[in-house]
């Protein structure tokens, strides 16, 4: 019998035979190339920075999640520039561009529709940590050397060694394969193995800590754990929890039978949670032009081929809720229900991050990472360097953990790119006098930074709530979980922040890394006012919208006329919460409109969209990248500023009430 045939590796040459897409920072430039012409290459000519995954496909182009995605790829770039089939019928094989390529969600569909429009190479002066993972998982190739430029427009065949070179083992193996199926299949034939780690005790953080607690230490055993690792290892390491939404289930479904085979079954299901929570109220703003395409239906769809996933495999779905909405937002739950200290936590959406709030090592995947992940259990990570946070004294009156965030991220560290691939680690005296909620907003963000993820040791107010929310935990379970960084700890910078100078903040249109006091903000009125999403609907979000409006309503104040105030709960149990403290009859009281849990107007998906592009809005959700919450302009804030802002119609800070 005939051995069976070696899984092939990519030619060691690649030749890009197709057009350049130069997407310049002027408009005009990018629409004439779609009409034919084709720019001379010119190294100085400003180049579109911060390309959100979001402009990439936009919400509603991810009901699909075939081919067809590349009909839309990059549809909502810079609101239109592109339109239908520009990409697919432009014969593009390459696409330039600048700063953080592919900020924002994990959503897979982003590159798969750039690839599926013919498109083979990305080179931009920057690459988003989890855009560049999914874009190696099919076979995508990118790079930050605009040097290639005028060697592929000469006809040069180009090594594939230039698109390895930095990367490690693991990823460098996976993008000579061509993808992560074709790695994972040599892999499973024992033809290829990820590097043994053999990295010496050190001094570790603490997210260093759990990587080795949870690396695969033996691929044939199974055996976990490795005395340490130090940035740069590239490892799989075994998670702790598996979770996808609505969004991503259905795709990731499909690419694990793709990869796996049509009786695949999925590992330790009881580790793995499915949510219906993005797409809830979907059918309450969906434009009369989508309607008609038939996309509500579609992305009805999702949630049936969800249903009927985690029905055939006993994974658990946070559902619709008799109550209204969804039970709860996935990073909601996360945190109330699931993580402890010390976890690896893995899902579909790039805020995953949110759970090191808890002491958990939490990021986004994408979907063919979870693909992978429910047969294997496991996810590839190269251990990333550490930034430090170390925060000292207390808060101001008025000022909360979105403006601190907001203040950390408009440094020039961040907005060059300088987060990018890294965990954020917040430590220091400072730390104790922030709530688990706080905390959150401080994680959840961290990949708005660019960030790997967010992370923050258990110390006893973790402890305490988690006992205070989990029946039947005790003290004793979380003996051996509580994990803080060694003394002498390597950090690639350190920041020493005062948090009694952080000031109020604001995040202008177009990017959460925008963020300026709001002392220096111009007059905004403003037409909406947001509170919610897994940022800002939380149970400390909602004492916050609280503490205002009451304030306001003992003044006789109600929202301001031309004003439209939306407060959305991040979980049922935290619905329950502000009935419970009668913060819903006030909220009704001074004019809000309530809504139930789920995400919402975040994704374009609830009420509190915009409709036009003159509406300006101020959110306290977490990022507002070109049409994320619709058309118009969106300024991120705290839930103080956002509660303030609504009674008094333009953006102010709490103390205008």
């Amino acid at each position: 019998m005939d051995a069976p045939t070696k899984i092939p590796r990519r030619p060691a040459t690649v030749r890009f035979d197709g057009r350049i897409l130069q997407l310049t920072a002027d408009t005009d430039l990018v629409r004439r190339q779609f009409v034919g012409e084709d720019l001379p290459w010119d190294p100085e000519r400003a180049l579109m920075d911060n390309i959100s995954t979001d402009e990439i496909t936009p919400g509603w182009v991810c009901f699909y999640y075939d081919e067809t995605l590349a009909e839309y790829a990059l549809i909502g770039l810079r609101g239109g520039c592109v339109l239908k089939d520009d990409v697919k019928g432009g014969g593009f094989g390459v696409v330039v561009s600048g700063l953080s390529k592919g900020c924002g969600s994990s959503r897979e569909t982003a590159p798969y529709a750039e690839f599926w429009a013919g498109i083979r190479l990305v080179i931009a002066r920057s690459i988003e940590k989890i855009y560049g993972q999914n874009s190696q998982n099919i076979g995508l190739l990118t790079s930050t050397d605009f040097g290639l430029v005028p060697r592929i427009l000469a006809g040069e065949e180009i090594p594939l060694a230039e698109f390895t070179g930095g990367l490690d083992p693991i990823s460098r193996d996976i993008v000579e394969y061509g993808g992560l199926f074709q790695y994972n299949r040599a892999r499973l034939r024992g033809e290829v193995r990820p590097p043994a780690v053999a990295t010496a005790p050190r001094a570790m953080t603490i997210a260093e800590k759990i990587l080795a607690r949870q690396a695969i230490a033996d691929a044939g055993t199974g055996a976990v754990g490795v005395p340490a690792v130090r940035p740069g290892d590239a490892l799989f390491v075994r998670t702790s929890i598996r979770f996808t939404h609505d969004y991503v289930t259905p795709m990731a479904a499909a690419l694990f039978r793709m990869g796996f085979g049509p009786d695949a079954r999925v590992s330790e299901p009881e580790s793995v949670f499915a949510f219906r929570d993005h797409l809830t109220f979907l059918g309450q703003v969906m434009p009369e032009a989508h309607r008609r395409m038939g996309l509500l239906e579609r992305a009805d769809g999702l949630a049936v081929t969800q249903r009927e996933f985690t029905r055939a495999h006993g994974i658990r779905l946070y559902d619709e809720s008799p109550d209204g909405g969804s039970e709860a937002i996935c990073h909601n739950a996360v945190i109330e229900d699931l993580a402890l200290p010390g976890d690896v936590v893995a899902g579909t959406d790039s805020h995953t991050c949110t759970a090191g709030a808890l002491g958990a090592f939490a990021f986004g995947v994408g979907s063919t990472d979870m693909a992978n992940a429910w047969f294997t259990r496991d996810v590839r990570v190269a251990v990333p360097e550490t930034v430090c946070f170390r925060l000292s004294g207390h808060l101001r009156e008025g000022v909360a953990a979105k403006d601190l965030i907001l203040h950390l991220m408009s440094d020039a560290f961040f907005r060059q790119g300088g987060g990018i691939g890294k965990v954020l680690e917040f430590t220091g005296p400072g730390v104790a006098g922030l709530s688990v909620d706080e905390r959150a907003t401080l994680t959840n963000m961290a990949v708005e930074a660019g960030a790997f993820t967010g992370i923050i040791e258990a110390d006893d107010v973790v402890v305490r709530y988690l006992l205070a929310n989990r029946p039947g935990l005790t003290r004793g379970d979380l003996e051996g979980r509580l994990l803080r960084s060694d003394e002498g700890a390597s950090y690639a910078r350190t920041f020493d922040v005062d948090l009694a100078s952080v000031p109020v903040m604001v995040a202008r249109p177009g990017d959460p890394r925008n963020g300026i006091p709001i002392d220096g903000l111009e007059e905004v009125p403003i037409q909406i006012a947001y509170g919610g999403s897994c940022t800002g609907g939380k149970m400390e979000d909602m004492d916050m919208y609280a503490r205002v409006l009451r304030r306001a309503d003992e003044r006789g104040l109600r929202v301001h006329e031309g004003v439209q105030l939306y407060i959305q709960f991040g979980s049922q149990k935290i619905k329950r919460y502000a009935e419970e403290r009668g913060y819903v009859e006030l909220f009704r009281r001074v004019g809000a409109r309530l809504i139930d849990p789920s995400c919402g107007a975040c994704i374009k998906a609830g009420p509190g969209v915009s409709q036009d592009p003159e509406q300006v809005t101020v959110s306290a959700i977490n990022r507002n990248f070109p049409g994320r919450s619709g058309p118009g302009k969106v300024y991120l804030a705290s839930p103080l500023v956002v509660a303030a802002s609504a009674v008094v119609g333009r953006i102010v800070g709490p103390d205008a009430i």
